[in-house]
This record gives C-alpha cells, structure tokens and sequence, in this order.
C-alpha cells in the first residue's frame, strides 16, 4: 500500500485539499513525474488512481477487524478460524467480489469501539496502531475518534438507541378513578369544593347588607358547603335563593358540576374499554427523574455521550457517580436481557436492529410454552421514543486510501435501499410484542377499584369518630361538666320532668302541611261541617269554577270568602286539615 500512498500523494501535488479526505474535489490536476506526464485533467487523474488502487488491491489479503454486535455483525468460529458474518459482512462480501480481494478477520481484545479515556483493547486502537485495514462494523461517527481513524463518507444509517423492560402490571397513566384526570386538575377540583361554599355565603351576606332585601335569606355556611358537596354528588338541594345574583352563583356551580361529572364518567367508560398502555419510562427525562437504573455497552456510542461533555446526553454522568449506570462488557443480548432486565428490573439500551432480533427470538421461544397468553409471550416492552441518535459508517486507517474505492460502492448500496433492507431481513413485517396488546381483553381488576374500597373505608371510619364524640360530648352533657353553672340546676330538672311526663301515648302526629306555611287551624273563620251541610239545605252555597276544579264559596265570620274543594280526594285533604 506505500505506492498507492506514493501515487496519490503525486496526484494531489499543488492541490490545497487534503489527500486523505477531499481527493475527489479536484478539477484538475497537475501532474509532474518521472516519465514526463503533464497536464492531467481531474476526471482523468481520478481514475487513473482508481486503476491503481484496484491493481494494488487485486489479490490481496486485507485484515479486517470487526466487533460482535449482532445482526450487524458478528464472529463464527470453525476449525478455529474467525469467519464474519452479519449485515457489515454481507456489504463486504460484495466489495471483495467487485474488486477481488481477501480478508482475514481480526477481533479486538475487548470487543468494544472505544470511547473517552477508553481505547485499550478496542477496535479503533487496532486501526490506530496498523494492525488492521479496514473495519467492518456499523461504527458510531465519534468526535474524539476522528483524531484516530478515518470514518467513509458514505454513512450507512442513523442509528437509534431504544430502551427495552420488563412490561409493568399497569398502564403508567394509572388505573381505577383517578385515571380520567389529571393529577392538577384533581387538586382544581378539591380546591374548588373547599371554596366555592364559603364564596357563596360571603356573596349573599354582601348583597343582603348593600341591598338590605328582607326577603332574601342568608343561608348559613353549613347549608352553603352542603350544597356544593350535594351539587357534585348529583343531589337535589332545599335552598331556594331570592336575589339574582345568588341564583346565578348557584346555576353557575350547577353548570360546573354538569360539565365535570360528564367528562370524568365519558373518560372513565374510555380509560376502562379503550385505553392504550402506556409505559412508566419513555425517554431520558423520565430515566431522570424516576433515576432508573439502565444498561448499556461499555466503550460504545452511549458511554461516549453520557462521558463527554460536549454532548446532550452528559447530564446522566451524575447517574453514573451513583452507580446507577451499568456499562456491560457481555456481548451477550440475551444473557443481559434475562438477568438484569427480567430479575433485577433494569432498563437496557441497544441499538433498534438489535433490539428488534432480541426480542423477537424471545418471544419466538416464549411462544413454545404458551400459544394464547400473550402476556407470557410478550413479558418485555420496548419504549417509542428514542434514547440517543447517531449516524454510523465504516473506518479505516488514517493513512488508507482505500475508502476511494470503497465508498462509491457503498454509496450506491445505500441508495438502492439494501442496507436498510438488510437491517430487517429475517424479521416479520408487524410490530414485535408492541406495548398495547390489542389482542388483550381489558377487565376489570381489584387495582382499578382500590380507589372505591378506600373511599368506603374512610367514610366509615370518618362515621365512627364522629359517633365516638357524640358519645362523648353526650356523656359530658349528662355530667354537667360542659354546661355552665348556673344552667345545669334548671336543664337537670327540665330532663327529669321530661323524662316522667313522657309516654307513648303522649306522643302527638306531625304537623299538617299547611303549619309549614305559617296557616293557621282557624283559617276558616268559624265555618263547621255544621254550618256547611246548613248552606246546602238551603241552596245558599255559591259553586265557582277556577282551572277546571269545582269550589264551593263560603263567607266565614270575619267576613272574608273561601273556597272549598269539592273534588273527593282534595275535600278530604281539606276535610283533614282544617276541620278535624
């Protein structure tokens, strides 16, 4: 490879570009060697060093290095010699066709890529130092790496760092009757009950004393709290206010009431029939401030970002002080998957192809004990979002010219969509084990009626102290010891009294209706049934018709008429009421 280098360096002669990285820039080229050669254009010297390059290359056993991360790439060991295999191998393997070359695979000693403060034993170190020609790995393009290694041009893809865990019981939004709403607008919602009575009993005492209107009401602040407790527990209410603007507070809250009782009941039928799950960890904000402890690769694309503090991701670096970063040497996905995922509860951080195969060999496997529970099947959830992002590419060393042929190639493969094709070979078209499973039939559980059972228990318990104190207070009654001095004497025979007067026979019926609205027993004025059966033997009685019901018109002894229903059920209501 020293005349390739040679080559190229006389191709670049007088040219400001850097050989390595911008030889293809050029518009032309002068060239001035040995044999005479003169005034090249660059299409021409261009390709002239590509000829080279295939000549020096044709037949040749390159040494390529490469890291077990599967599917892109990964090493088979047969009759103890190293064979590639995996995506970045199935993109060599048309390079060596194309351009007749071999390779031997080398492995770097800790199977990592090397990050900040972290190149011994890596594959970037085996680039550095020689020991290989070109690397066969999807490479994550580092900013520190730079300095060491050259990275093509061409980049194969975007890699995505997902998460995955271990699928929780319940839905992250929550369950039972706290799920409709929000967590503020429960605490707007008791805010509002706790100010709403007092608001409305201040209102009308400010009205009554700037109106002075007799005939408004002031409603104590008991009657007022117990109206918007009743309003919110859909109850009717005795309250029955005069002035306007009272009546206006009340339908307001009436309102109110209406519209947030129909969203919670429409929200709680659609949280229990159709609600989507939703998982407790979506991206690193929430690993944050949940400070979830999580897995990943040592020497790889994420300890490089959460290392360095150039990057976005450098604010999890107070995580790894707390040892609640795991950076794991195994190159085994499913070992890391079973023991710190499913048993101790951890989050794993891969990159999306590898996920993807991980997770669906387990539930390939999984679906050998169980063909219908998909829960059994599908124990593991994998996050939408994201963790981290990074474009990834081939390496070679930093004095190779071999990228020049290389990276057309790649370009092309690229382009065509064959990279992103091998990416998901071997994988099915739906979605692995997705985070809803549709397929589940959402019942009801003891968790989503938690709330109620709390509820019943306070409110029983809320009874019992108030029975207690009643209790209580009535034993210190009987005492004397809360009544005062001067009245204990008089209540304690008043009680006495009571208690021997009192029979059952004494007890009398309840008031007639009419008491309520201050009417008197004598409101007729004198007229008997006597004087009444007297008027109609002598045709005396005057009938008068008022909204279809039949009324006998009498004139009692303060010389104001009444009326007298003769209808069969209102006369004995009338009959009841005032004569008997």
């Amino acid at each position: 490879m020293d005349g390739i280098g040679i080559l190229f360096e006389s191709v670049c002669h007088n040219l400001t570009c850097d050989s390595a990285a911008n030889s293809d820039d050029y518009e032309s080229v002068n060239i001035t060697s040995q044999s005479g050669m003169s005034n090249m254009t660059s299409g021409e010297a261009k390709e002239m060093v590509l000829d080279q390059l295939r000549k020096e290359i044709n037949g040749q056993t390159l040494r390529v290095v490469t890291l077990n991360d599967y599917p892109l790439s990964f090493v088979d060991t047969v009759n103890d010699t190293a064979i590639g295999a995996g995506v970045s191998f199935d993109l060599l393997e048309f390079l060596t066709e194309k351009f007749n070359f071999t390779y031997e695979v080398v492995v770097p000693e800790n199977n990592i890529v090397g990050s900040t403060q972290d190149f011994d034993g890596s594959l970037i170190e085996l680039l550095e130092n020689g020991k290989a020609d070109f690397a066969a790995a999807f490479l994550p393009i580092l900013t520190d790496a730079r300095e060491r290694i050259y990275y093509s041009k061409t980049t194969l893809d975007e890699g995505e760092w997902i998460m995955i865990m271990t699928r929780p019981a319940e839905s992250a939004t929550g369950s039972g009757l706290w799920a409709p709403f929000d967590l503020n607008v429960w605490i707007l919602i008791l805010l509002s009950l706790i100010c709403v009575g007092p608001i409305i009993y201040l209102l009308i005492i400010i009205r009554m004393k700037l109106t002075k209107d007799r005939d408004q009401h002031i409603y104590s602040l008991p009657h007022c709290i117990w109206f918007v407790y009743g309003a919110l527990m859909k109850q009717g209410s005795t309250l029955s206010p005069v002035g306007d603007s009272t009546r206006l507070l009340f339908a307001t809250w009436w309102i109110f009431i209406t519209i947030l009782t129909s969203f919670y009941t429409a929200n709680l039928t659609a949280f229990l029939t159709l609600s989507k799950f939703t998982l407790p960890i979506n991206n690193v904000g929430d690993i944050l401030r949940k400070q979830k402890t999580f897995v990943a690769n040592r020497g790889g694309a994420v300890e490089y970002a959460i290392k360095n503090k150039d990057e976005a991701l450098t604010q999890l670096s107070r995580m790894v002080e707390k040892n609640l970063v795991k950076f794991s040497m195994s190159s085994n996905d499913t070992d890391i998957l079973l023991q710190d995922v499913e048993k101790r509860n951890y989050l794993y951080v891969r990159d999306r192809p590898a996920i993807n195969h991980l997770i669906y060999r387990d539930y390939v496997y999984r679906k050998t004990i169980s063909l219908t529970d998909e829960k059994i099947q599908c124990p593991f959830a994998v996050a939408k979002a994201p963790f981290m992002t990074r474009k990834r590419a081939f390496a070679y060393p930093k004095n190779s010219s071999l990228h020049l042929l290389f990276d057309p190639v790649l370009l092309h493969l690229v382009e065509s969509g064959i990279v992103k094709y091998k990416l998901w070979q071997g994988l099915p078209n739906a979605e692995i084990c997705p985070s809803n499973l549709v397929s589940t039939e959402r019942q009801l559980r003891n968790g989503d009626l938690m709330m109620t059972y709390y509820i019943m228990i306070a409110g029983f318990c809320t009874s019992t102290v108030v029975f207690v104190s009643e209790l209580f207070f009535r034993f210190l009654n009987t005492r004397g010891i809360c009544i005062p001095k001067g009245e204990r004497g008089h209540l304690r025979g008043k009680s006495n009294t009571h208690k021997e007067n009192f029979t059952a026979d004494s007890m009398t019926p309840p008031p007639p209706y009419t008491t309520l609205f201050h009417r008197s027993r004598n409101i007729l004025g004198g007229i008997t049934e006597q004087n009444v059966f007297a008027m109609r033997e002598t045709n005396t009685l005057q009938r008068k018709n008022i909204n279809g019901r039949e009324y006998v018109v009498v004139q009692g002894s303060d010389g104001v008429s009444r009326l007298i229903p003769l209808r069969v059920p209102s006369a004995a209501l009338f009959q009841y009421s005032y004569t008997q």
